[in-house]
């Protein structure tokens, strides 16, 4: 999965998976989530939106499920 950096005071990047509907978020406190089946055009709704994490708690976050991953690898 790609991830897009992003202008956020609360998300450091995101990511979605066409094949699966996962979208992941890696947050600026360091927890890395990810989001089952989520709507393409929210994902894309969320990267258009001004306000990163005004957009996460109305459309994302207690809407779609979720889990915690561990940090990924650096390579």
């Amino acid at each position: 999965m790609q991830l897009t950096t992003v202008d956020s005071s609360m998300i450091h990047a995101v990511g979605y998976d066409d094949e699966t509907g996962e979208m992941e978020v890696v947050f600026n406190n360091g927890g890395i989530y990810r989001y089952v089946d989520v709507d393409k055009s929210d994902y894309e709704g969320l990267l258009a939106a001004e306000s990163k994490g005004r957009y996460m708690r109305a459309n994302i976050i207690g809407i779609y499920g979720d889990y915690k991953v561990s940090r990924r690898r650096r390579r």
